[in-house]
């Protein structure tokens, strides 16, 4: 008999909550810091609102929008990488910020490391966007002038590392060409800076509204296989660059400090693959240039080694800004 009592007070205790292990919390428990590491108006940010949004009507908690823009979004990747590890800090990454811009600039954390992506989003689909004032019509007569008149054509793009940049610097490789980098903080003022005629193209998913207005032309699109609101627009494969990688597009994917725990990565990661495969989620998306690509965090891994070793192709040579 006196050997049950252990047993029966212990099972006492546990029903009454003494002596047993506190219950994990429920991810998220408090408010979500979502970083956007570029200015407002591009499709990082786009691509932010649109997820934020969901995942604040799946928790019930706020996601809220933080810009923390600068050094090709390596200041705002820095920022998620140092935050207190509980997840309730995000990074609406961006390639160009892990895979390329720590290729230029100094950053204050390891892309590998410090940071753990936990979802893949999707690619954009990009233009070679020229302003309509300018004497060619095609990739080839793009290049041909170019050839002629090396350093007199510009591009802009959202900054040193960015994808725009690295697309810029690849066409010039690929192409045998001259053409000078004007870098902005952002895609929105790069993109209007070419639709005013202060710089002759960009690369950017936001040049595609510019296209369809007639404000700017598209040469080529890049970052998938089809553009359906391009009519007429080739691949920039199909215009005479059989090389070009379509990761230079951009894409998109969520990340948090890799010092996160395991489960709230996990948890993270099932909401988002919910949300991605949601067909509104999939709508709004496709609406700022970005096809929807649920992908789990190690082939987001794989993603990201696989343009950072291109990038270092591409720029193997090229000082540090």
């Amino acid at each position: 008999m006196h050997n049950r009592l252990p047993a029966l007070l212990l099972a006492a205790l546990t029903s009454l909550g003494v002596g047993a292990a506190p219950a994990q919390a429920a991810y998220p428990d408090a408010p979500v810091s979502y970083v956007v590491p570029y200015p407002p108006g591009g499709t990082n940010d786009n691509v932010a609102r649109i997820l934020g949004k969901r995942l604040a009507e799946k928790t019930g908690q706020p996601f809220i929008i933080e810009y923390k823009a600068g050094a090709g979004g390596t200041i705002g990747a820095a920022h998620v990488a140092h935050a207190k590890p509980d997840g309730h800090t995000l990074l609406n990454t961006s390639i160009g910020n892990l895979a390329i811009a720590p290729q230029l600039l100094k950053a204050s954390f390891d892309p590998f490391e410090d940071i753990a992506p936990v979802h893949y989003v999707g690619n954009a689909l990009a233009t070679v966007a020229v302003n309509p004032a300018l004497p060619f019509r095609t990739l080839p007569e793009l290049i041909a002038y170019a050839r002629a008149n090396p350093g007199k054509l510009t591009y802009g793009s959202s900054g040193t590392g960015t994808p725009g940049h690295l697309a810029g610097e690849f066409l010039k490789r690929e192409a045998g060409i001259d053409i000078r980098h004007i870098p902005y903080k952002g895609s929105a003022p790069a993109v209007a800076d070419a639709v005013a005629g202060h710089v002759d193209m960009a690369f950017d998913p936001l040049s595609t509204p510019q296209v369809q207005s007639g404000k700017l032309r598209a040469l080529a699109f890049f970052g998938g296989d089809r553009a359906p609101n391009l009519p007429g627009v080739p691949h920039i494969r199909q215009a005479g660059l059989p090389n070009w990688e379509d990761a230079l597009g951009g894409s998109f994917f969520v990340s948090v400090s890799s010092k996160a725990p395991a489960d709230v990565q996990a948890r993270l990661s099932a909401l988002l693959a919910d949300i991605l495969r949601e067909p509104e989620t999939i709508a709004a998306l496709e609406s700022v240039q970005v096809s929807a690509r649920p992908l789990p965090a190690d082939d987001t891994r794989r993603i990201i080694r696989n343009v950072h070793d291109l990038a270092a192709q591409i720029l193997d040579g090229k000082t540090k800004d």
